[in-house]
């Protein structure tokens, strides 16, 4: 896929960028980051910088999806959320009321965040479908907003905080009792109520998405973390929610004869050991192992409860063990590749009833040559840009070559044409490499590796950098000693046939290397 690239990216760009002053002070929070994420989109640290000014020359209050205070927003919305997400529950089935200043307050200041974001919604800006672009036009956010997440924010935004604070107030402050029996009744109602809130959950899972895309982190590293990391917090959130409503239940029964709160003698216990309860039995009824308790439900509703956690039990299984797949089958698909591609070669060395030495040595060559991981280097040189191959190959062989004197003095360019031209080959331990007396027609650079160099009159040992079969090179003669390689060897070669193309569009050299061959002639 093309990434967008902003006009003007070169110094044209770069001057135009430079010629507006940068944003500071707060509005700095509200720009781009050059991030792993925009760099990926944008194509180019100028483009980043072009699109803060286009920004900034828009002259309205946008945050944009890659700015400092949209991730320190996102952090924050999805602590506060989860946390939500925990009391809520916890309140409704065990606090019975008595929860506290504290909480109250939490409550309150919870509502009140959630009502400003769903305003700063209205001006935050959104990547597009395609990945290609920031939409900061007001018109396009508010119309993607409310077609999207705004009914959900809204239902999960009522501000059940303020009712219950302002009840309990009245509740405190009315000695009238018939009063107080109405305002009993309608604080339960609220309490149910306040189950709306619950709906914020669809905002974890919306959050957890944006940290994916926004991430300064390697991409998929961060993703697959964040993947684990939302399927246990929500496997946890319905452990939790199940284990309030196991309690919850009873409790707006006003604690039936039969129900497990009074069998298990848990009226008077404290929070704690209520909450342990209700969780033990909500996973023991989710895996299939019990009850909770020694006697199955003896009411209907229980039974329904107890129904309704087998099944979610069942689903949490499900879908754990599919993201668990799916996740692994999506971990080092390199390795998985190789494993693949020696599976179908083991089959092969069967059928054609190959020795088992020869077997091994092939499976030896395999692992030697990939390292356990299946890559297509010819490929990898094709999709990237002529420059980036350059870097690349020089990086990997140039050192050898400037090791050899043919090649020491020569210009950049003719080295770069000559590192194009390499092939990498491994030798396994034992291999010969090349045959005393054989035709010659390449030589060979060693990258990584020993091999021994011998004939009847002399013999020598070369390691890494080390070279042999220049000969031949410029002569195409036969090659003067047999080459073995004494342990696994990485190497690069040099046909003669690629070295004369070099030497063609290079006559300057292909005259030097013409005297260096006579010269050698005439001592000879």
């Amino acid at each position: 896929m093309q990434r967008l690239r902003a006009p003007g990216t070169g110094a044209v760009g770069a001057t135009a960028a430079g010629c507006e002053r940068p944003p500071c002070g707060w509005r700095a929070l509200l720009v781009p980051q050059q991030n792993r994420q925009s760099l990926y989109m944008y194509g180019s640290e100028v483009a980043v910088e072009k699109e803060c000014i286009r920004q900034m020359q828009s002259g309205v209050f946008v945050i944009h999806p890659f700015s400092l205070m949209r991730s320190y927003y996102i952090m924050g919305m999805m602590a506060i959320t989860f946390l939500n997400l925990i009391g809520i529950p916890m309140e409704i089935a065990f606090l019975d009321g008595n929860s506290g200043l504290a909480w109250e307050g939490f409550n309150v200041f919870s509502d009140t965040l959630f009502l400003i974001d769903v305003a700063l919604n209205f001006r935050m800006g959104i990547i597009s479908e395609d990945g290609e672009e920031a939409i900061l036009d007001i018109k396009q956010i508010r119309v993607c907003y409310l077609r999207t997440w705004f009914i959900p924010d809204v239902i999960a935004a009522f501000p059940i905080g303020y009712i219950l604070l302002f009840a309990d107030l009245h509740y405190h402050s009315d000695d009238n009792p018939s009063k107080t029996t109405k305002m009993m009744r309608i604080l339960m109602f609220v309490r149910i109520l306040s189950l709306i809130r619950l709906a914020r959950v669809s905002r974890l899972v919306r959050f957890f998405n944006e940290v994916e895309k926004v991430s300064n982190a390697n991409l998929e590293v961060v993703r697959l973390f964040f993947r684990i990391l939302s399927l246990f917090m929500m496997i946890f959130l319905l452990c939790h929610w199940n284990g309030c409503i196991q309690y919850f239940v009873p409790m707006l029964e006003e604690f039936p004869t039969d129900c497990w709160v009074r069998k298990e003698n848990l009226m008077n216990a404290t929070v704690i050991v209520k909450y342990s309860w209700g969780v033990f039995r909500a996973l023991s009824q989710m895996i299939a192992l019990s009850y909770g308790s020694m006697d199955a439900p003896t009411n209907y509703v229980e039974m329904w409860i107890v129904m309704v956690s087998m099944v979610s039990g069942c689903l949490m299984y499900t879908v754990l063990v599919a993201n668990a797949t799916a996740m692994i089958a999506n971990i080092d698909p390199a390795a998985k590749e190789y494993k693949s591609k020696m599976s179908r070669l083991e089959h092969y060395m069967t059928f054609m009833k190959l020795p088992p030495e020869l077997q091994l040595r092939i499976t030896n060559y395999y692992q030697a040559r990939y390292g356990g991981k299946w890559f297509d280097e010819k490929e990898v040189m094709h999709t990237v840009s002529s420059a980036l191959k350059e870097q690349i190959l020089t990086v990997m062989c140039s050192r050898l070559l400037r090791k050899m004197p043919l090649f020491q003095n020569k210009d950049e360019n003719v080295i770069i044409s000559i590192v194009q031209r390499l092939d990498y080959e491994v030798y396994q331990e034992g291999d010969v490499i090349i045959h005393e007396n054989a035709p010659g027609d390449r030589m060979f650079f060693i990258d990584h590796g020993q091999v021994l160099e011998e004939n009847p009159t002399f013999h020598r040992e070369l390691c890494d950098g080390d070279f042999f079969g220049e000969a031949c090179v410029l002569t195409r003669g036969k090659h003067l000693a047999t080459v073995k390689a004494l342990t696994d060897c990485q190497c690069f070669s040099l046909s003669w046939d690629e070295f004369q193309e070099v030497l063609q569009a290079y006559p300057d050299v292909r005259k030097d290397l013409d005297k260096m061959v006579e010269l050698d002639a005439g001592f000879a």
